[in-house]
């Protein structure tokens, strides 16, 4: 199977780091949402023929292919059986399991049923190197590298197994290192272009948001930058902001996590801010307190307006459509980072802070960590939490994720919901608060099930599809969504349908995503700097056409957080709902 691997939000950046993407197999447990987006979401409600393997695990594994065989020559109009990552997703989660052997028996039949596929052999691959059999793993790999030579992963795992180094691995140890290393000018050049066509080609919006000319004006502003002194480091920033470009989710140069990693800590900048609307404010000091405080406002840095920094590295962040709320998101996350890649690495950093007479010189990176502060404490540590407060009738239920694929964790989802709202019905619950911030999307599969607790009437949820229908016990209650720019992917789905259908008060501020989804996932790299990037593969639609492709989900109340509020972990935009729900 080739590696895929998540978009890098605000909310998957801490784990990204725990999860490298050079090694596949804990990268494609991450990363899985990308491969059943690209297929899951797309196909009509056939049913799931690796679902259904999956509900028959009380049969061996030879008897579950006889199944396979026989649904197939049955009852090939009921089940999808062209659905290749559908049979892939179930091999793999007998593989996460350590069921070895039967992975590798459903692999084999993944490779005989699409022969002439690159994936199955890769996943093949994985199943041998895992049961320690590395000649049978090195040949599948060279099948699936002649099947498609640009699959990386192949060619890395050959290489490893060839004890070969490749200039690709062990990209942790080596981040710093490539920071400061050079190509000559045509290489980067090569690079860009190679760049602007690949995402012509795998994107199917890759023009939606911006022309042809001016997508490729920018990559000829950046060729005339390259010289032999440009660093990797630079070049990468100057990809992050032609990747940016496309403005459609799934799409990046990793979020700017390999910026972050290769940037050596003397050289972030030193102090942890945040944007907000009313500025951008010292959230932490760290050992600069004698000189600076938290709460002052910065004016400038490095001579240059913070309004002007923030509207210079906004290019470089991936959004869907023209949505500024996720990057700023993304900024505030890695502040310390962006502001030394667009002032191009000083040594010291000279900040005018407002009603202070004289500018104040601070040394680069004397913290050598982040020290992300959340907007406020959660009160759901996990993805999924439901709180009453039954003096209120009233209840608020946390969804800070729709990762629950069927060959995973959806069962998990379903019995938490099912619980959860036979207890609201139970308890007599009259206002429902659906708090969907942080949630950076996942499978239809959990998205669909809420909306049928949530919705009063039927509703189609991808276009061209039936209907879906409300359970008997669904909420009759008043709802409120709360909704953040952290929001995307299904998230945008999952907002469009409830916005669309009108189902209750939206509060909080723009929506990171929206009813229009690019999904799926291709990585790729550049053929001399080896730069990696992720490019969305596919299209999926929700049935809300209506609304806009340009911005996110817009709230009927528009509430974000002060610096005060900032400081003293308060959730303004939950407090703003109870006080809504009281008058």
């Amino acid at each position: 199977m080739m590696k895929f691997s998540i978009i890098i939000s605000i909310t998957s950046f801490l784990l990204f780091t725990a999860c490298n993407i050079q090694e596949k197999s804990s990268a494609t447990q991450e990363v899985s949402s990308s491969i059943a987006s690209n297929r899951e979401e797309r196909i009509a409600r056939k049913k799931s023929i690796g679902k259904t393997l999956k509900e028959s695990e009380h049969l061996s594994v030879e008897e579950r292919i006889s199944l396979y065989h026989r649904l197939k020559e049955e009852s090939s109009d009921l089940y999808d059986f062209e659905n290749e990552d559908d049979m892939t997703m179930y091999g793999y989660s007998l593989l996460w399991r350590d069921r070895l052997k039967e992975a590798l028996e459903i692999f084999k039949l993944i490779v005989s049923q699409f022969p002439d596929s690159s994936n199955p052999y890769d996943s093949l691959g994985e199943a041998y190197l895992a049961l320690g059999e590395e000649e049978k793993a090195l040949a599948n790999y060279q099948k699936s590298l002649a099947l498609n030579p640009e699959n990386h992963n192949a060619i890395d795992q050959i290489n490893r197994i060839k004890k070969i180094e490749s200039p690709s691995e062990n990209q942790r140890e080596k981040a710093e290192d490539k920071f400061a290393k050079t190509f000559n000018a045509e290489a980067y050049k090569a690079d860009l272009e190679a760049l602007g066509n690949k995402l012509i080609e795998v994107h199917p919006n890759a023009l939606k948001f911006i022309s042809k000319e001016a997508f490729w004006k920018v990559i000829g502003d950046k060729k005339a930058l390259m010289t032999d002194q440009t660093t990797y480091a630079e070049f990468a920033w100057h990809c992050s902001e032609i990747v940016a470009n496309v403005n459609c989710s799934h799409t990046s140069t990793g979020g700017f996590f390999p910026e972050w990693e290769m940037l050596p800590k003397s050289l972030f900048f030193p102090l942890e801010v945040r944007w907000m609307s009313e500025g951008l404010f010292v959230v932490e000091a760290f050992d600069h307190n004698d000189k600076i405080a938290v709460k002052d406002e910065i004016l400038s840095i490095n001579g240059i307006a913070v309004d002007q920094l923030i509207k210079n590295i906004y290019p470089h962040l991936p959004s869907q459509g023209h949505i500024a709320t996720s990057k700023r998101h993304d900024f505030n996350f890695s502040a310390r980072g962006m502001i030394a890649y667009e002032l191009n690495f000083p040594k010291s950093y000279e900040l005018i802070i407002k009603d202070k007479e004289t500018p104040i010189v601070l040394d680069s990176g004397r913290a050598s960590i982040a020290s992300f502060i959340e907007p406020f404490t959660k009160p759901c540590p996990e993805n999924l939490c439901l709180e009453i407060i039954e003096e209120e009738k009233t209840a608020i239920l946390s969804v800070a994720s729709f990762n629950y694929y069927w060959w995973n964790n959806l069962d998990d989802f379903e019995e938490f919901m099912d619980k959860g709202f036979q207890e609201i019905q139970e308890k007599g619950i009259e206002n429902l608060i659906v708090d969907v911030r942080f949630n950076g999307g996942g499978s239809f599969h959990p998205s669909i099930h809420l909306l049928r607790y949530l919705s009063n009437k039927p509703f189609t949820y991808y276009l061209n599809e039936g209907l879906e229908h409300p359970f008997d016990n669904h909420f009759k209650g008043n709802l409120y969504f709360l909704i953040d720019g952290n929001g995307s992917s299904t998230t945008g789905h999952f907002m469009a349908i409830a916005k669309s259908l009108n189902l209750g008060t939206i509060i909080g501020e723009e929506l990171g995503s929206n009813q229009f989804c690019t999904a799926g996932q291709m990585i790729c790299r550049l053929p001399n700097t080896e730069l990696q990037y992720y490019v969305a593969n596919s299209t999926v639609e929700s049935s809300a056409t209506s609304l806009p492709d340009e911005t996110g989900i817009l709230p009927d109340h528009y509430v974000t957080q002060s610096i005060d509020d900032y400081l003293n972990n308060v959730d303004t935009v939950k407090e703003y709902a109870l006080q809504l729900i009281e008058k």
